[in-house]
């Protein structure tokens, strides 16, 4: 019981993570980068410009931090009732997941380097090629959401329960 109990102590955490966390999440931290009254910063030197860039990593380590949680889950979901096949499927997870967080910082770090308020270039014009990231970052995203999905799915199913086409009186 206490393992069934574990398993859907785990449901309750990670669906509501995935689904704000990493659903809602992306859309309120655009929104909250879009709505400030100051496009950017106007600094003035290159140790201004690393400062504000290096500002911007603790945020990015939060914020990667709160968006592990639903691999967490899948990992210590994984270790409750270990398969081979979901155990591929999660180390699949956690590459995309690294790939991701690798992709995204460079975003951020690159995109607050990049940004001076007047259109000066302190640092290679190399950093304003990260404003194609997140079109990479969609696109290891996608497959991450579906396999995340598809596995707290079939992580949270009970063990127990008959399957769906399976006639229950014959």
């Amino acid at each position: 019981m206490t393992k069934l109990a574990a398993r859907a102590l785990l449901a309750v955490v990670f669906w509501p993570s995935l689904f704000f966390f990493w659903f809602l999440g992306p859309f309120v931290f655009f929104l909250l980068s879009t709505t400030s009254s100051e496009v950017c910063t106007r600094l003035e030197t290159r140790s201004e410009f690393l400062a504000a860039a290096n500002g911007t990593l603790p945020m990015l380590a939060l914020q990667d931090f709160i968006y592990a949680v639903p691999i967490v889950c899948l990992v210590l979901w994984s270790r409750l009732s270990p398969e081979p096949a979901r155990s591929r499927h999660i180390v699949t997870c956690i590459q995309f997941f690294a790939a991701s967080v690798v992709i995204g910082a460079l975003w951020e770090y690159g995109s607050s380097l990049v940004c001076d308020g007047y259109g000066q270039a302190f640092f290679s014009p190399l950093w304003q090629m990260t404003s194609y990231l997140p079109i990479i970052a969609l696109a290891l995203n996608i497959p991450l959401y579906v396999l995340a999905f598809s596995l707290g799915r079939a992580f949270s199913m009970r063990e127990d329960a008959p399957d769906e086409g399976v006639d229950q009186l014959g």
